[in-house]
This record gives C-alpha cells, structure tokens and sequence, in this order.
C-alpha cells in the first residue's frame, strides 16, 4: 500500500510532540537503560509482568496482588526525587538515600518502612564495605545501593524462580534481600578464619614479625568494623521477627527469624575471632619475651661464671710487693686450680636451674 508524503509528515509531527517518557523504549519494547537504575519490574502473583519505567510506578503499585521492584545504584538527586513523588516517600529517608555512610536501622514512617543494612565483601585482602537502603511500602520495594556493595540481580532471579514464595509481596522481597546481604557475611568471615588459623600455627612455630604483627592489628580492626556493620541487623531481623510492622505478613516471621540467627551466628564468629586474634597477640608477646628472659639468663649465667677468673686476676694484678703466694712456689697452679673448680661448680649450677 503506498504512503502519501501528508501521512509521513503527519507521523513525523505526531513523534515530535511524543512526552519523553514515551520516547524511552527501544524498538523491541524493553525500557532504555538509565544511569542510576539497575532494573524496574512489575510483577503481580509472582509473576514478573514487564519491565516499568520510574514514571510508570504509580500505575502499578495500587493494583491487587501486585508488587513494584526497582533496583538503583548510586542514583543522583533528581532521580531520588523522581522515585520519592511515585509512592510518596518521607523526606528524611529520601536524606538518607541520598548520603552513604548511614548506621544500620530500621525507621516507621507511617505505612511504609525504610532499612539500611551494610554490605560486605572480601576484595583482596581486605574487607570492601557498601551500604543499601530499602524502602518498603504496600505494592513497591525500593533499594539504593551505594559502594562496591554486590548486586542483587542473583536475588531477583531467585525470586522469580520462586513465584509462589515471591506472591508473598513486598515483605518477601525484603527478607530476599537482607538475607542475600547475610550470606555475603559468611564468606568475608571465613576468609579472615582461615588467615587467623595460619597466623596461630606461626606464632606456634616461630615467632612473629612486624609485617606479622601489622595485618595481625588489621584484621581485628577490620573484625571491628565489620562486627559495627553486623550488629545493628540483629535488632533490624528482629523487629520483623516479632513487631507488627505495616503490611507484613505472620507467615514471613518465620524467616525473619531465620535470618536473625544467621546474622547472630556471624556476630558470635567475629567475636571469637576478635578474641583469638587478641590471644595470638598476646601469645606472640608472651613468646617474644620468653625468649628474651631465657637469653637473659643465659647472659647472667656467663657473667657469673667469669666474674671468678676475672676478680682473681684483678687481685694479683695490683702490682703490690707485698702479696700472699707471690713467693710460693705452686702459687699459679693453686689459682688456676681454684678458678677451674669455682667455675664448673657454677656452670653446674646454672644448668641445674635450666639457666644454661
């Protein structure tokens, strides 16, 4: 069928006068990606819908059955925004999103809840930390990475291979998340439990050194850190466990307990290894100035030993003329006699203590 050039000029004008938000899909359908979003879906009965744009979110979250997830990392200012006018989020957890370095806690703001737990995992040799925010609400389920912290993309696909579980709504998302952040702990903590384990066998067979001593401070300092991180989840876990917090449901408390003696467990770790750092510490200590005592003695037992030769012949070395045994005849052999005995008496002594 031809194409008059009116049609085309009048298809032409009609995509120009197109809102921007309309314009955001590519030619297969799916959402462009947008600096700051990670991922935006819709999903209803557990079952994933389609791909949203921000935009398109309040259009979704008041239906039945229905559950808005949107992912973002490291958003700016205008798309926090942008997210807090779609499902009407309070000021102050909007703040906080916006700024990392947040303490673990969970705050009401009227129906809807807003979480920061910390992340953690090993990059190297040290601990890498970032944080996440949760906002959580009837029909939406917001989070808002910030650091080095892992995505949750394997989290949502769990979900969705789930979809029975995943119908359970918002809360099951939530639980999803902070018990994906847990697991993350495991990992860091066993790294560190097996450098502690090859830091006790060394100072058991030779004595520790200053590079030794050095990531000894560092990884109690890290433990430290990581322990302020863990801590505050417990109380976090809990509050879900047993309060009736907005829109959750009693079949999740279950699994808020389960995480909650997930997240004690890792404490329990980082404190014992807290403690068996500080015992490896003190031990290398304790070793270091054994040994140093026992050289001590070993020291003061040949001092002893040649303070005999040496104070006899300090005495006849005065150079008096007049001097018991100068004129005797065996004189010499009687002296050398005297200092050979006093100093094996001595050395049997000394060895007789486990000086020598």
């Amino acid at each position: 069928m031809a194409v008059h050039e009116t049609d085309v000029t009048r298809v032409h004008d009609f995509n120009q006068d197109l809102p921007p938000q309309q314009e955001s899909t590519d030619v297969l359908g799916k959402p462009r990606s947008r600096p700051g979003v990670v991922a935006a879906a819709v999903y209803e009965d557990g079952q994933r819908i389609r791909d949203i744009e921000i935009q398109e979110a309040h259009n979704w979250r008041d239906r039945d059955k229905a559950v808005v997830w949107i992912g973002l990392h490291e958003p700016d200012e205008a798309l926090l925004r942008e997210v807090q006018a779609e499902f009407g989020l309070h000021e102050l957890a909007i703040e906080d999103a916006g700024h990392a370095h947040q303490r673990p806690k969970l705050e009401i703001y009227g129906e809807a809840i807003f979480v920061v737990a910390r992340t953690a995992h090993m990059g190297g040799d040290e601990i890498v930390f970032g944080e996440t925010h949760l906002f959580v609400g009837r029909g939406y389920v917001v989070s808002v990475r910030h650091g080095p912290s892992t995505s949750y993309n394997q989290v949502r696909q769990r979900c969705e291979a789930s979809p029975a579980a995943l119908a359970h709504g918002e809360n099951y998302i939530l639980y999803s998340i902070l018990d994906f952040i847990v697991d993350n702990y495991m990992p860091v903590v066993e790294g560190i439990h097996a450098e502690v384990e090859e830091l006790e066998e060394r100072v058991l067979r030779d004595r520790l050194d200053k590079k030794d001593i050095e990531r000894l401070y560092f990884l109690r300092r890290s433990l430290l850190r990581l322990r302020n991180a863990v801590v505050p989840l417990v109380d976090v876990c809990r509050r879900h466990e047993h309060l009736d917090l907005p829109g959750m449901d009693a079949t999740l408390h279950a699994l808020f307990r389960d995480v909650t003696d997930h997240v004690r467990r890792v404490q329990e770790d980082i404190d014992t290894l807290r403690e068996v750092l500080a015992f490896t510490f003190e031990a290398s200590l304790m070793i270091g100035q054994s040994e140093q005592t026992e050289i001590s003695r070993k020291l003061a037992s040949w001092a002893a030993i040649l303070a005999v030769p040496t104070a006899i012949a300090g005495i006849y070395g005065m150079n008096f003329d007049e001097m018991p045994e100068l004129k005797f005849r065996y004189g010499y052999f009687l002296i050398l006699g005297v200092i050979v005995v006093t100093c094996s008496l001595l050395y049997r002594m000394f060895r007789r203590a486990k000086w020598l």
